[in-house]
């Protein structure tokens, strides 16, 4: 393999067609590469070297790969910030309104609708496998889950709201901020005193 290739994986894990292209590598180079064993293909359109093995939370990493606007959300924040026993077979993914969701073959998403000021609070940016991961923090995960308690259920968002106070993990002033701003502080008010 050519110390090219190596450097262009030097600062990712996992690189777009479009970033190889770009780097000058044509279609049936990627494409011979690949067949020859120099380049993994992981997914459509993304690429890594032979080693590459993908963590825990690869995945999200794909995600964000080719698709940088969005940001996990509920299930698959909770199980991020460890705040659920369950484990989501789809990854959960917020855009806009009027955003068009991402077409990806792998994984599977589920894609929920968010109001601007929403979807802008509460994000925090992880590096996974070297690329950053826009995912909400735990406070405006707990607000989130209580404002789609019927999409969740009340169970998951009372689960993530007592996990997140025993582990000690949740700012209080945070927690009331991003429920006011998802409309939720009187659903919330009430398991709140119950569990402090």
């Amino acid at each position: 393999m050519e110390v090219k290739t190596q450097h262009i994986f030097a600062r990712n894990k996992l690189i777009t067609a479009g970033e190889l292209t770009s780097a000058g590598m044509n279609r049936m180079r990627i494409k011979r590469m690949t067949e020859r064993g120099e380049l993994k293909r992981v997914a459509f359109g993304l690429y890594s070297l032979p080693g590459y093995l993908q963590s825990e939370l690869g995945s999200l990493a794909a995600v964000s790969k080719r698709a940088p606007q969005v940001v996990f959300c509920l299930m698959t924040a909770l199980a991020f910030h460890r705040l659920t026993t369950q484990a989501p077979f789809e990854v959960w993914i917020a855009i806009g309104n009027k955003a068009h969701p991402p077409r990806l073959d792998y994984p599977p998403l589920r894609v929920m609708r968010y109001s601007q000021d929403s979807l802008n609070a509460g994000v925090v940016t992880r590096l996974i496998d070297g690329i950053p991961v826009r995912i909400t923090g735990i406070e405006k995960t707990v607000a989130d889950c209580f404002k789609f308690r019927n999409k969740v259920g009340l169970d998951v968002a009372i689960e993530a709201l007592k996990e997140a106070l025993r582990a000690k993990k949740l700012d209080i002033d945070l927690l009331w901020k991003y429920a006011s701003i998802n409309r939720v502080k009187n659903v919330i008010k009430p398991y709140l005193e119950v569990l402090s």
